[in-house]
């Protein structure tokens, strides 16, 4: 996500976070680097002025000369400017009303607007612990009605039914009473995909807004359309009143142009980002992490949230306890490990959120694949139980039939093999002596550390 922009931007403030003394020169050199990866980055160009502007004034004033470190000082002003222009916290929904507390969803034809529906309503029903009914009013295309019920099924959200007979207005009104009687805390309410130059639909959504006079009015919008997400967010809110906004397809955007435009062009906060085509890739907005993961300063806070949230805890005690047992941790072990891992995204978006990673070579990164752990997990997979739980029973011949049964070769049977080997010793250091206890409260601890700027604490 944002590679372009951070890969951009890290390398101009590398330049400069090791200098003992900043110059309007040398600061006005940096900015032209910064100005340039963020018009590349497809950011809105008044958006661009305004954040040079604010840097500069602050870069070359008494707050840099005197600090102890200038170079780090206006590496740490970029990240405060970033943050600003994105909306300074993270802006949560506003839940506070009589349930069924109504939420509004719009947006263009294809911007992924049901499939975020599925993503709120799972969001909410397991982080907030709320009962999620949702709703299609979207009488034009009878797929999506169908296509909201299978998701709602799949994430275990109360489908209310709707048919491209009715008026959208008469759905809203049918589904709160629904909504009632269900108890649900939550209704969202999808729409149809419109332009925001045709006026009959728009018409027809504010219509459908002024009807149910919803707590949240969420305009979702594909980030990777850059600064044109923010120009049409702004349409949108000239005929709406949103309260916010949900960046679809952000994994897949490496310029960053529309997380960067939004807030300034629309005055709307960012709420939620889509990271994904799973129902469980929405993530909360929160400026000053994305800001640090812009910079190449990591974001430990969002990968322990996640870590939390994904990783199994009783199959990690079971693992521990069995290791303090002296027993060995074996290749199912290990492919449970993998699947730890791919439930967090892969390894390249957990790296990702880890500080420094972007200042790795290039070759380093490159290594990073995460299609070579699913290839792991196929091995592991075209083995018999025995030899996951005793490695060490296999022999050539038993290399080889591994290898035709996973369509891989005995180099990578034996490469496998060796990472095992590795893996196997570090998990029996890491539990030896309270070494995993250890290792959470380690963990814990980074939750209060603030990653430093790229070139900080290298000295």
């Amino acid at each position: 996500m944002f590679e372009n922009l951070s890969d951009r931007l890290t390398e101009t403030l590398r330049s400069i976070s090791g200098r003992a003394r900043l110059s309007e020169e040398n600061v006005s050199a940096a900015l032209r680097d910064v100005r340039m990866a963020l018009l590349e980055a497809d950011v809105a160009l008044p958006v661009v002025k305004n954040f040079i502007d604010q840097v500069k004034q602050k870069a070359v004033g008494q707050v840099v000369s005197n600090a102890l470190n200038p170079g780090e000082q206006f590496v740490k002003i970029v990240h405060d400017e970033l943050v600003h222009t994105m909306g300074d916290a993270n802006d949560a929904l506003d839940l506070a009303a009589a349930p069924p507390v109504v939420i509004l969803m719009a947006g263009l034809q294809g911007a992924g607007k049901t499939t975020t529906v599925a993503k709120l309503a799972r969001f909410l029903k397991e982080r907030e612990k709320k009962k999620v009914a949702v709703v299609s009013a979207d009488v034009y295309r009878p797929a999506a009605i169908t296509q909201l019920e299978t998701l709602a099924a799949e994430v275990g959200a109360q489908f209310v039914p709707s048919s491209t007979e009715e008026k959208p207005l008469d759905i809203a009104a049918r589904a709160v009473a629904e909504a009632k009687k269900q108890f649900a805390d939550v209704l969202i309410v999808d729409t149809a995909g419109r332009l925001a130059v045709d006026e009959d639909m728009m018409a027809e959504i504010s219509a459908l807004q002024n009807s149910l006079k919803p707590m949240e009015t969420l305009f979702v919008v594909d980030a990777m359309t850059g600064q044109d997400a923010a120009n049409t967010a702004k349409a949108f809110n000239e005929a709406l009143t949103l309260t916010g906004v949900v960046l679809a397809k952000a994994d897949g955007d490496a310029r960053g142009g529309a997380a960067l435009s939004v807030r300034a062009i629309t005055g709307k906060p960012i709420k939620f980002l889509g990271m994904g085509e799973k129902t469980d890739a929405l993530e909360p907005f929160f400026p000053d992490r994305l800001a640090s993961r812009i910079l190449g300063m990591g974001d430990v806070l969002t990968l322990i949230e996640e870590a939390e949230r994904k990783v199994d805890k009783q199959k990690a005690q079971r693992l521990a306890k069995k290791i303090q047992r002296g027993k060995k941790f074996d290749l199912e072990d290990f492919r449970d490990q993998l699947d730890q891992m791919a439930s967090m995204g892969g390894v390249s978006n957990m790296l990702e959120k880890l500080p420094g990673m972007s200042q790795l070579p290039a070759a380093a990164q490159q290594q990073v694949d995460d299609g070579m752990f699913k290839r792991m997990g196929v091995i592991i997979d075209s083995m018999t139980p025995h030899e996951r739980r005793f490695p060490d029973v296999i022999n050539g011949s038993r290399k080889q039939r591994i290898a035709k049964g996973s369509g891989t070769e005995v180099p990578d049977i034996n490469r496998l093999l060796k990472q095992h080997k590795q893996m196997q010793k570090m998990m029996k250091k890491v539990t030896k002596k309270g070494g995993m206890q250890k290792l959470m409260r380690g963990m814990q601890g980074m939750q209060n550390m603030k990653a430093p700027p790229p070139g900080m604490g290298r000295r």
